[in-house]
């Protein structure tokens, strides 16, 4: 797919995923609108927290930011049963679908041509389950296109690496979610035995 010239809608999950790849679009030629829109983060003010430096980051870059509420209660309804669902399990497919199915509704609703996200570049995720989330979620929008792009290939993840730091983002330790907190706890408290 050629996104130059196209009116792309980028799902953002925060600024260190996030950075590198809104870099390479703009030196692509493609001026993407931003879209924050992300249930599952928790706590709020971890929500706040990644909320806040990619408006920054946005603005900075010269980028518009959609900024979705935030609406974990229907986060939490939409993974229900799937709590104990390990990491990259149907818990975090659950949890692409709800909130790609946001943004090809708004995709579809502004009249954008391709709706791409950033999540498959954390190495939290599973590329597979994000790209089949937006697929999905853009069948009901025929004029609407998800771009399947492999961030992490050329240099994709050396360049999310080096705008991590020198924008000097904050670097969360986990995905975002209760559970993936939770899951990172653990991991810390098994470190220090």
């Amino acid at each position: 797919m050629d996104p130059v010239n196209k009116k792309i809608l980028l799902h953002v999950c925060c600024a260190p995923c996030s950075g590198g790849i809104i870099e390479t679009l703009l030196n692509e030629g493609c001026h993407p609108t931003l879209f924050f829109y992300n249930p599952n983060i928790h706590p709020v003010q971890e929500y706040l927290r990644r909320k806040e430096e990619i408006i920054l980051f946005a603005g900075k870059a010269g980028f518009d930011c959609v900024d979705v509420d935030h609406d974990p209660d229907q986060w939490f309804l939409r993974v229900s049963g799937l709590e104990s669902e390990p990491e990259r399990g149907r818990r975090c497919q659950a949890c692409f679908d709800m909130r790609l199915e946001r943004a090809a509704l708004y995709a579809y609703e502004h009249a954008f041509d391709v709706l791409a996200t950033t999540n498959g570049i954390s190495r939290w995720k599973d590329m597979d389950q994000v790209n089949s989330a937006g697929i999905k979620a853009v069948r009901l929008y025929p004029s609407v296109r998800f771009w399947d792009r492999n961030w992490r290939k050329v240099d994709g993840i050396k360049r999310m690496l080096d705008v991590l730091r020198r924008e000097n983002f904050y670097q969360q330790d986990y995905c975002g979610c209760l559970f993936s907190f939770e899951a990172a706890k653990r991991r810390k408290n098994t470190k220090t035995l």
